[in-house]
């Protein structure tokens, strides 16, 4: 993925431009960032259904490093995963069931924040009713095969199908069955793995939910994984309430 420099959700200037020394991140959600209160104020009424994603629990903004858990049901431990979406690598380097599980719930994952946060339904979805999401799971994957080196160098025709029969083998990754932020968590073992399988599907599609643009959090969680500070930026916070 392709760094950028940060900018104020509102008034779109970098820190540079605004005069100020640092953006300042929302308090709630801890990623979208502003010049000012002003400027936070002006962008609450469109930016506070993006806020309830909430990317980055609290504990990670209080602490200068960053070490990844083992996760559970994925059997190859990635220890720097925040790196891997910077470089855009994040799917390599894994087994392949570990690959089609990650696919399988990053679309998941979208299509429930799409639902929840916008109304938006894939036609011949589960949310539409139909008994799988294996169509609009094509079309993803159909998005994904564009995106250079997103895919693993591996993949092909025939990994693709058994990706495809994976999501409808009755394994917990099932296109059948929706799926939420805390269920994510718990399946896995960690609080950061929503904002992970996000963030893939942010690579697919452009661009997250609600328009949400995740460089600069992808870009600091990174630095904290390589026992470097969140650029500075991760303690400075800015609470409408």
């Amino acid at each position: 993925m392709a760094d950028a420099t940060p900018t104020c959700a509102a008034c779109k200037k970098t820190a540079a431009a605004a005069k100020v020394d640092a953006l300042k991140q929302c308090a709630k959600c801890h990623i979208t960032l502003y010049c000012n209160r002003t400027c936070q104020r002006a962008d609450w009424k469109p930016h506070k259904k993006i806020c309830s994603l909430s990317y980055v629990e609290r504990n990670a903004e209080h602490s200068n490093t960053y070490s990844a858990p083992r996760l559970n049901d994925l059997e190859t431990h990635i220890p720097n995963p925040f790196t891997k979406l910077v470089e855009g690598t994040y799917l390599h380097d894994r087994p392949e069931k570990d690959v089609y599980k990650l696919l399988i719930d990053s679309f998941r994952m979208r299509q429930a924040d799409d639902k929840n946060l916008e109304n938006k339904i894939a036609p011949r979805s589960i949310n539409s009713g139909a008994s799988s999401s294996i169509e609009p799971f094509r079309k993803y994957l159909d998005l994904a095969a564009t995106r250079k080196n997103l895919l693993p160098p591996w993949w092909n025709a025939e990994k693709r199908k058994e990706c495809e029969a994976f999501g409808e083998s009755g394994a917990w990754q099932d296109l059948r069955r929706d799926v939420t932020k805390q269920q994510v968590i718990n399946r896995y073992g960690d609080d950061k793995m929503p904002m992970q399988v996000r963030m893939v599907a942010e690579a697919v599609y452009g661009a997250g939910s609600m328009g949400q643009d995740g460089t600069f959090m992808r870009k600091q969680l990174s630095m904290m994984e390589q026992g470097g500070p969140g650029n500075g930026q991760h303690m400075r916070m800015l609470n409408l309430g």
